[in-house]
């Protein structure tokens, strides 16, 4: 079975980051676990269908501050990018932005989620 270090180092995020603050695997796959059960990237595609900047903002915004906060460097990159495009209030280019985001989280759990159980 695949540890969290490993995982993190699969995806190319700050294990060493997140061990520092949040003191553990324990705890990292307590966050990690929420994390999965926590709905911004099912509002940002919503949103974002509805074509609704503010509330695709907002949860962009949410998914790329957990992301730091968790240290999965590879999700939180093109969530910012999108976040910056959607604070300036467009849309341009979001659908790709996206489909990118959404790709690196399914990507981010299937690596994480089995470490988890």
């Amino acid at each position: 079975m695949t540890t969290l270090e490993q995982a993190y180092h699969e995806l190319g995020s700050d294990y060493e980051g997140v061990t520092n603050r949040l003191m553990g695997d324990a705890l990292i796959a307590r966050f990690v676990g929420k994390f999965f059960e926590d709905e911004s990237i099912a509002k940002l595609g919503e949103a974002l269908a509805a074509q609704d900047v503010k509330a695709a903002f907002m949860a962009a915004h949410t998914l790329k501050g957990v992301c730091q906060n968790l240290g999965l460097d590879n999700l939180y990159a093109p969530s910012s990018e999108l976040t910056e495009v959607l604070r300036a209030g467009s849309l341009e280019g979001a659908d790709e932005l996206y489909a990118k985001v959404a790709d690196e989280y399914r990507r981010t759990e299937e690596v994480l989620k089995p470490c988890l159980q």
